[in-house]
């Protein structure tokens, strides 16, 4: 195994797609180390990668998300929220930290989320007097809360790796994102009030008027998911269908933005990034496969969990784990590989689940703003155009904030299991 994470590392250090660096890394071991393995096992593991049911909603949820960002929802709704918020300190800010807060019920994904509301507020945080570092860190990690907020990729790829709802992690995000959206919201306030920086001319009731008028019909995509989901009316599969739909309907006959065209590239961008997504679903699960394959878990487990763990110490192990795990290693991967190795513990136990799955990909969210491969960190290098140091420097109070949070959720597992347990579903 020892070649085989040289291999990873240094493909990684090489700059090589992360679906190259397992796949390739893993087929290099196969054809040293076991070379009368039938790779056609590595095909059927990839395949039934992406087989389950729950998968299909992926794709439209990211297809409703290209036909927003196609249009002028996203604009419309950071005008909305900063003509209300705009003139307190860190108004912009928050704003921005609302926004993103807002946009992951529509997107579903960080990256998604740091492209549509980070390429609108950025120029007008460096205008409000925001450092760039500053800004840089806000949109990434006030983006981590989109992977909490329904529909998240995250939690649809963890409830069909452990056999969770999703639609209750789905209603068991939404406490924890809150939450993160509240403590950003306090961090930059007072950031903003002490730099004297970050306050617009308040709104006229006009103004607020027309930007209510204007952004409001965006809210109707939480309603549709998240109302749909509670009451029962939807599965998440139907509630995608249903946001695409509502997508279509804004952008194509409300708004009128939606042109042939842009409907066109909407679909073939969703169908690019549906086939990364799933690339990496089916390197994950040969991954994970190898490592159950060579019996590892069963190696290191009991050395790191010792002989009858309570139920906080595994929840503090997990969460280490996958915090650690997707600071180097795309969250979806990290989802595959781990959650397979840690679900026999946790099922003895008796932890809740729902609990768990918030926890997870809580960290996932954190890891993709983290140094040194935070997913979210070279897609506003790309974005933003600005180098790896600059967009770093100032990530640490958030990273903070979330770690806090976690904590919280530890202490206060209510944070996330309230709602689903009022749900029908």
């Amino acid at each position: 195994m020892n070649m085989m994470w040289i291999t990873m590392i240094g493909m990684l250090l090489l700059g090589f797609p992360f679906m190259i660096v397992i796949l390739g890394s893993l087929l290099l071991y196969l054809g040293i180390e076991m070379p009368m393995m039938n790779t056609q096992i590595v095909v059927q593991q990839i395949i039934s990668g992406f087989i389950p049911p729950a998968l299909v909603c992926v794709p439209m949820f990211i297809l409703g998300a290209n036909i927003i960002t196609s249009g002028q929802a996203a604009k419309r709704l950071i005008n909305m929220i900063r003509v209300f918020m705009g003139h307190i300190p860190g108004g912009m800010a928050i704003t921005t930290n609302a926004s993103c807060t807002l946009f992951g019920a529509v997107s579903g994904s960080t990256q998604a989320t740091v492209a549509a509301i980070g390429g609108t507020m950025r120029p007008m945080l460096l205008k409000a007097g925001y450092s760039s570092p500053f800004t840089l860190g806000l949109i990434i990690n006030s983006s981590d809360i989109a992977l909490l907020i329904p529909p998240s990729i995250g939690f649809i790829v963890y409830g069909v790796v452990t056999s969770t709802s999703v639609g209750k992690l789905f209603l068991a995000g939404i406490g924890p994102g809150l939450l993160i959206f509240f403590l950003f919201s306090i961090y930059v306030f007072f950031y903003s009030r002490q730099k004297k920086i970050g306050i617009m001319p308040k709104a006229s009731r006009r103004e607020q008027l027309v930007a209510m008028k204007e952004g409001v019909l965006v809210l109707g995509f939480p309603l549709i998911i998240v109302g749909g989901i509670y009451a029962g009316i939807f599965s998440p599969t139907e509630a995608s269908a249903a946001a695409v739909a509502y997508a279509l309907l804004l952008e194509g006959a409300i708004y009128r933005t939606l042109t042939w065209r842009k409907f066109i590239t909407a679909v073939l961008d969703a169908g690019i990034i549906t086939g990364v997504v799933f690339i990496l679903v089916g390197a994950g699960q040969a991954f994970s496969w190898l490592i159950s394959f060579l019996r590892l878990p069963q190696q290191f487990m009991p050395a790191i969990i010792g002989q009858n763990p309570t139920e906080l110490h595994l929840i503090i192990i997990v969460v280490i784990s996958y915090f650690v795990a997707c600071m180097f290693v795309d969250p979806i991967v990290a989802i595959y590989v781990l959650s397979p190795i840690f679900q026999p513990y946790v099922r003895s136990i008796g932890i809740d689940p729902i609990l768990l799955g918030t926890l997870v990909v809580l960290q996932a969210a954190i890891g993709s703003a983290t140094p040194p491969f935070g997913c979210d960190i070279f897609t506003a290098q790309l974005i933003f155009r600005r180098p790896y140091l600059e967009v770093i420097r100032h990530t640490p109070p958030f990273i903070l904030i979330l770690i806090l949070s976690t904590v919280l959720i530890i202490l206060f597992p209510g944070i996330a299991t309230w709602l689903p347990s009022m749900a029908r579903l």
